[in-house]
C-alpha cells in the first residue's frame, strides 16, 4: 500500500475518532487515541529475520486494521540493535483488536526467542501531526508508492 494511502487511512481513522469524540454528552465517553512506544534490544545474530517478521506485521496492520493508525519503526544507528516503535490505535478497542490478530499473534511468536527485553510505554497524545506523503519523499524518506 501506498504511503499515500496510509496516510489517508490515518487521517480518516483520527477524524473519525475525533468527530466521535463531539457527540453529545448523551453518549458514551470519549474514547482517546491510545499511543504507545516500545523499546527493544535484538538479538543480533537474528536481526535480519527479526527485521523481516516486524516489517511483515507493520505492513499488514496497516493494510487490515482500520483503527491502526500509526506504527513506525526504527533502528538506532549507534545500535542496530536497538528497535523503537510508535504505535497509535484509534482507541482502546482498536489497539485490544491489533493484539488480537492473526497477523500481530505471528510476529510475536515468530519473533519471541530473538527479542532480548522489551519495554513499553504508555503515553498522553499532546500533539500529532505529519507531513504528506509527497513532501517526506522530497526529503529521501521511503514510501510505499
Amino acid at each position: 500500500m501506498s504511503a499515500r494511502w496510509l496516510l489517508i487511512l490515518g487521517v480518516m481513522a483520527l477524524a473519525a475518532c475525533f468527530t466521535s469524540m463531539h457527540r453529545s454528552s448523551s453518549a458514551a465517553p470519549p474514547q482517546r487515541p491510545v499511543v504507545r512506544l516500545a523499546e527493544l534490544q535484538i538479538d543480533p545474530a537474528r536481526l535480519e529475520q527479526y527485521l523481516a517478521f516486524l516489517r511483515e506485521e507493520v505492513e499488514t496492520s496497516i493494510r487490515v486494521e482500520p483503527g491502526v493508525l500509526t506504527l513506525y519503526a526504527v533502528q538506532s544507528k549507534r545500535d542496530p540493535t536497538q528497535v523503537r516503535l510508535f504505535e497509535m490505535y484509534a482507541d482502546s478497542s482498536a489497539y485490544d483488536s491489533h493484539i488480537a490478530s492473526a497477523h500481530f499473534r505471528k510476529y510475536k511468536v515468530g519473533t519471541q526467542a530473538m527479542v532480548k527485553s522489551l519495554v513499553l510505554h504508555e503515553t498522553d497524545p499532546i500533539a500529532l501531526r505529519t507531513k504528506r506523503s509527497d513532501v517526506l519523499a522530497a526529503y529521501g524518506v521511503e514510501s510505499n508508492q
